[in-house]
């Protein structure tokens, strides 16, 4: 009976070694034939914690191999935080080789904020040239267009040279910032030339104007130059603007005419109304003549004599009127 048991449990204890030995026996022995200890029990203990052995032991092998005493723990610790081990390991090697200050912990930071640390390293040893403005997905030509004092247009584009700052890598801003600064100084540095002529014989004082502005503070780099790669001239938008502006008085000033006119269109109408409405008065006031008359006949103010007087001076008047009209 205890034979039988005896026999179970090294069974159980052979099955499980040979389990644990098909899965970190290739990673162990990798470990001893590069010359890094790593204890066995090691290798289940970081399988128990989740970890993944192989990837700690050559981060480990990398750093052993380049100089770097890198403990388990800290390949661990960053593992578990979900940063890339591998890349911080070979950003490590590679500020060492470059003679960069970088420690672990800053290396770990920028990792774990989501920047590419491999990518800042490399830049940072070797700058890199950002097109301002930045090329559009077509691949078309673009300028960044200013208008100097005289008015007329200048087409710029620019090459920007940065290098990473790993000090403020973190929490800096990234490329877009850069360019937008520098896009900004240019625009303004034209827009300040008392004429486009100064800013074609001197392309570099846009470069020397818009570096000395220190455009790289609070950003992820730390630019290296500026170089004005293309100069055009475009279109003469002080012309245009001045046309636009006489073509707009020419539209008001008729606005304003047209009002006088209207408004002396609505005074002859009213004028015309009150003469028509005096001649109302006047037709009225003639009605109203037989009417009187009638009455001073009857009232015995006026004789039939006097009538007949009245109407031969009437006549008389008339006549004359007549041949003085024919004279005319």
């Amino acid at each position: 009976m205890y034979e039988v048991a005896f026999i179970i449990v090294a069974l159980i204890f052979i099955l499980v070694f040979t389990t644990f030995a098909l899965k970190f026996g290739l990673v162990y022995c990798r470990a001893l034939f590069a010359g890094v200890h790593v204890g066995f029990f090691n290798l289940v203990g970081m399988w128990i914690r989740r970890v993944n052995p192989s990837m700690v032991v050559d981060s480990r092998i990398i750093a052993i191999k380049a100089g770097l005493d890198i403990s388990y723990d800290d390949l661990e610790t960053h593992y578990l935080a979900n940063g890339n081990i591998i890349n911080v390991t070979r950003s490590q090697v590679m500020a060492a080789k470059a003679q960069i200050d970088l420690n672990w912990e800053q290396a770990c930071a920028i990792d774990l904020a989501g920047r590419d640390i491999l990518e800042a390293m490399r830049t940072s040893t070797n700058p890199k040239v950002i097109d301002v403005p930045k090329q559009d997905v077509s691949g078309a030509t673009s300028f960044i267009s200013a208008i100097s004092k005289d008015g007329i247009q200048l087409k710029v584009k620019a090459r920007v040279t940065v290098r990473t700052n790993l000090a403020q890598l973190i929490g800096g801003a990234v490329e877009d910032t850069i360019i937008a600064r520098v896009g900004e100084g240019i625009v303004t540095t034209i827009g300040s030339s008392e004429n486009h002529k100064k800013v074609l014989e001197n392309p570099d004082l846009i470069s020397k104007t818009v570096l000395s502005r220190g455009l790289d503070n609070g950003t992820a780099f730390e630019i290296r130059s500026i170089d004005i790669a293309d100069v055009d001239v475009g279109d003469n938008i002080g012309a245009k603007l001045q046309a636009d502006q006489a073509e707009a008085d020419k539209f008001v000033a008729q606005a304003k005419a047209e009002e006088r006119r209207a408004m002396a269109v609505a005074a002859e109408q009213e004028m015309r109304a009150n003469v028509e409405e005096n001649r109302a008065k006047v037709v009225l006031a003639e009605a109203e003549v037989p009417l009187a008359m009638a009455e001073a006949f009857k009232t015995g103010r006026l004789g039939v004599m006097d009538y007949y007087r009245m109407q031969n001076i009437q006549s008389d008047t008339s006549m004359r009127e007549s041949i003085s009209k024919d004279k005319k």
